[in-house]
């Protein structure tokens, strides 16, 4: 088994938290048990790009008991949990290569020793391992038969590739799944981007003012949650119909340009570049805290930012102080990288749960269906959708009503009338 982790020793504390993320886990814990029995990834190699975290083990583990043989890298340089990381190659023999603040060059390495291990599906947080293979790694492409996604970063870029009729074979958009993105993105990334910014700073959010920048599902989470936590938030984007749903959930609506001069925090969540970038660093207050929650870095011009800088220095452990020619100083967060896993521990495992139940079976699927599929991007089957949806129920001791024979066949009705 190849790995490359910080330290094996870390591999017991790792354990106990995988342990610990596992009680929360129930959907998953059922799957698990039946891809014991069942086997329905038995020889198939799996390639995953994912953050290290306690849940993302709990899947790990899930396909290997599947069959699978897993090899594992971060999808970001920050989100790896190096106990958890050394967990995985000393106690459950899962070949993991990611270390918490690796360099580029080591990230992109990482990338190719998972590919090294000849994958059959791949299995993204972002498409990164896609991408090295469509680029550099093309000699991969004829043993794969298809792979899954989980962010909506990642399933941009993937479906951009299949409109140009680049992409090679097939993969399941994962993120779609409401079971996903209406749980992960919006509860998950609410309280533990909240989590990240508060554990970094430790300052007081209540009577802030606090600009959410896309309000998509993760930013409808983030702005839901620090309303909650006593600031006024302030919402930016550039689609009028999430624009005008955030002005209706009673949200104040204005430009960027505007926010930058009254915002205290500033939130990405929009997936896109330059959201945050020099006109706007030129008009924000001194002491503005400037965070990051979409999957890439990207979306802070930290290059302009850097530029307009006299000096740079760290000041707490994810906090770099940016000074400006007046004297102004404004504070990045995690190097502008998901602030929720660089500052703090990624989603609860309850919202991870649904997540990674819908990557663990969609693998399934794949599995047992990509011979029969295009090579496109595809949503998840409603089904699995649905039965993620009633195990969740269930694990919570919810029932809920069953239509009867009588409004079944009114449903499928045209000839009843008023």
């Amino acid at each position: 088994m190849n790995y490359d982790v910080k330290d094996l020793s870390l591999a017991a504390k790792g354990k106990l938290r995988i342990e610990w993320a596992e009680m929360e886990m129930p959907v998953l814990r059922q799957i698990r048990a039946r891809f014991e029995k069942e086997q329905p990834l038995k020889g198939l190699n799996l390639a995953a790009c994912l953050h290290v975290t306690t849940e993302t083990a709990n899947l790990a583990i899930t396909l290997k008991a599947g069959g699978a043989n897993v090899a594992i890298c971060a999808s970001n340089p920050l989100s790896t949990q190096d106990d958890v990381a050394a967990a995985l190659v000393q106690e459950f023999g899962i070949s993991t290569f990611a270390i918490k603040g690796e360099d580029n060059d080591t990230y992109y390495r990482h990338i190719h020793a998972v590919l090294d291990q000849k994958p059959h599906l791949t299995m993204d947080d972002g498409a990164d391992t896609v991408g090295v293979i469509h680029s550099d790694r093309k000699e991969l492409i004829e043993g794969i038969i298809g792979g899954t996604e989980e962010t909506t970063t990642g399933v941009i870029r993937l479906r951009a590739m299949a409109q140009n009729n680049v992409l090679a074979y097939p993969i399941v958009a994962v993120n779609d799944a409401d079971t996903k993105h209406l749980f992960d993105n919006r509860y998950g990334t609410g309280q533990s981007t909240v989590d990240g910014i508060i554990r970094a700073t430790n300052r007081l959010l209540a009577g802030s003012f606090f600009v959410v920048a896309g309000y998509g599902w993760c930013g409808r989470g983030v702005a839901m949650r620090a309303r909650g936590m006593g600031a006024k938030v302030i919402v930016t984007e550039v689609e009028p119909v999430r624009a005008l749903e955030a002005v209706m959930d009673g949200f104040e609506v204005m430009t960027m340009e505007k926010a930058a001069t009254i915002g205290d925090h500033f939130c990405t969540l929009t997936g896109d570049i330059h959201v945050l970038r020099g006109e706007h660093f030129a008009a924000m207050k001194d002491g503005a805290i400037i965070s990051n929650s979409g999957h890439f870095n990207v979306e802070i011009d930290l290059e302009t930012l850097t530029a307009m800088a006299t000096s740079v220095r760290q000041v707490r452990e994810f906090v770099v102080e940016y000074t400006m020619a007046d004297g102004r100083r404004l504070y990045v967060l995690g190097e502008g990288r998901l602030i929720n896993l660089a500052a703090a521990e990624g989603h609860p495992a309850a919202v991870m749960d649904m997540s990674f139940a819908n990557q663990a079976l969609c693998a399934e699927y794949m599995a047992k269906n990509a011979s029969t599929l295009k090579k496109t991007v595809y949503p998840v089957p409603v089904e699995i959708d649905r039965e993620i949806s009633r195990l969740k129920l269930a694990a919570m001791g919810v029932d809920i009503d069953v239509l009867t024979e009588e409004q079944v066949a009114y449903l499928a009705s045209w000839e009843m009338g008023t």
